[in-house]
């Protein structure tokens, strides 16, 4: 069954302004290490942080609570499988707002896709609770 759904829309150019003006203030306060890795690999660093920022509003948003009531941005990261799909990773508080909203006898599983189009970069999240075997 399906218990939270979020999706977010973040402008590449903006978060690249941003990304100018804050540098590493920014880079450190929002995302984690090994996303910031994965972002200074890429050639559009700009595009991959918006996306990950638009995974961690959409996250927010499928967990009930937007950027608010105690989740941190890093509480939610992104990393990616071999074959690229995004994985959305919860701890702290946010991991706390999962549990809590999971039903009994079932697991949750978060799913997120991302795309982007420049200018724009997009995030949808799904969180789906599943009877556990």
């Amino acid at each position: 069954m399906i218990i939270g759904i979020g999706t977010d829309l973040a402008n590449i150019d903006r978060i690249q302004g941003v990304l100018d003006r804050f540098g590493d203030r920014f880079r450190n306060r929002v995302f984690t290490e090994a996303e910031q890795r994965k972002a200074e690999r890429r050639r559009d660093v700009a595009g991959t942080y918006a996306k990950r920022w638009a995974a961690k509003e959409a996250c927010s948003k499928a967990l009930g609570t937007g950027l608010r009531m105690g989740i941190a941005w890093k509480d939610m990261h992104v990393t990616n499988l071999r074959t690229g799909q995004p994985i959305m990773h919860v701890t702290g508080w946010a991991a706390e707002r999962l549990e809590r909203m999971t039903p009994d006898g079932h697991e949750a599983l978060i799913h997120v896709s991302l795309t982007d189009d420049h200018p724009w970069a997009q995030a949808y999240v799904v969180i789906e609770a599943r009877p556990r075997a």
